[in-house]
């Protein structure tokens, strides 16, 4: 007998007052990575179409997002786009869940980055590097074939979830597969990963959304957006290199990767200039890789000025997984 997904007792309560996220982590830590692959991935998928055919408000938000990296599809294009995007989507949790029973082995064979030598060449400076993503891909699966594949350990920082089991249970999930994890709120988080720099350290930092009020104005696919200029600042702090890095999959089990040339420090301008001119061409490097493989972008929020100006000054979304 198939399971239908759709037809679970429930689904519609749970995505209409958001619990489906802990119900997922439930299952997933519990179950998913004992299920065998191709099991894992049809339950993904199907759990991707039962939420995407709900259209709730995370699935209208992300169609709404591709509408702007993608201005000249039609509501059909846009319609499979999301579908693919909620896909995508829910690939990243089903690896994510299965990631603490790979071996390096697999791990090794499931990513390929393109110019990984702007990587190498920034570790072997000496200098520190920045290594800053959008929500692209799968960023877990990144960390860790960082961390056993190329040997090399990292700092990054955390959202604070709520309840808070599920930020203590998120963060050991993260520090198991070899990542050192930082609360993004609080100001201690910014003076620990300039040390980390400072020692010829890496760091890794979604940075693509600012869950902050100090992120700086950028315009991306056209339109005024705010991003985290943390990224930046550690740069021009530390004299770090700042790397982009944009994931994406292709329909096989490996996941692409690509580091992006490094941002330069502009050489005039105040401190504010340059961080605002540095994270200008973050913000550009992102929406690049973003447009070539849209599908693979995971913002299930609001973004744009515009959109976040009937809110209210100073009110954002949360971030959930």
């Amino acid at each position: 007998m198939k399971l239908d997904i759709t037809k679970l007792p429930g689904l519609d309560r749970l995505l209409d007052t958001g619990k489906l996220s802990d119900t997922l982590y439930g299952l997933g830590w519990a179950t998913v990575k004992k299920l065998p692959e191709p099991v894992a991935v049809r339950l993904g998928e199907r759990i991707a179409d039962a939420v995407w055919k709900r259209r709730g408000k995370g699935v209208r938000r992300l169609e709404a997002n591709l509408a702007r990296v993608v201005p000249d599809a039609s509501p059909q294009a846009l319609s499979r786009l999301s579908r693919a995007g909620m896909r995508s989507y829910m690939r990243y949790w089903m690896e994510s869940f299965r990631l603490p029973a790979w071996s390096r082995e697999r791990v090794r064979r499931s990513v390929d980055v393109t110019d990984i030598q702007y990587l190498a060449e920034a570790l072997d400076s000496d200098r520190g590097v920045i290594l800053a993503l959008p929500h692209m891909g799968n960023y877990d699966l990144a960390g860790v074939w960082v961390t056993r594949a190329l040997g090399v350990p990292f700092a990054t920082v955390a959202e604070r979830l709520k309840p808070e089991s599920l930020y203590d249970r998120f963060v050991a999930y993260r520090e198991s597969l070899g990542m050192e994890v930082l609360p993004h709120t609080g100001g201690a988080a910014f003076g620990i990963l300039a040390r980390r720099l400072r020692a010829g350290g890496l760091i890794c930092l979604v940075a693509d959304r600012d869950l902050s009020a100090s992120g700086m104005e950028v315009k991306f696919f056209g339109e005024a957006a705010k991003m985290p200029v943390g990224p930046a600042m550690l740069a021009l702090q530390t004299g770090a290199v700042l790397l982009p890095v944009t994931l994406w999959y292709d329909g096989t089990p490996v996941m692409r990767g690509r580091v992006h040339p490094g941002i330069e420090v502009p050489e005039t301008g105040t401190r504010t200039d340059k961080a605002a001119a540095m994270t200008q061409a973050l913000a550009d490097a992102f929406a690049s890789g973003i447009a070539e493989h849209p599908e693979d972008w995971h913002m299930l929020q609001r973004l744009w000025l515009a959109d976040l100006e009937p809110r209210g000054a100073g009110v954002r979304e949360t971030e959930t997984p």
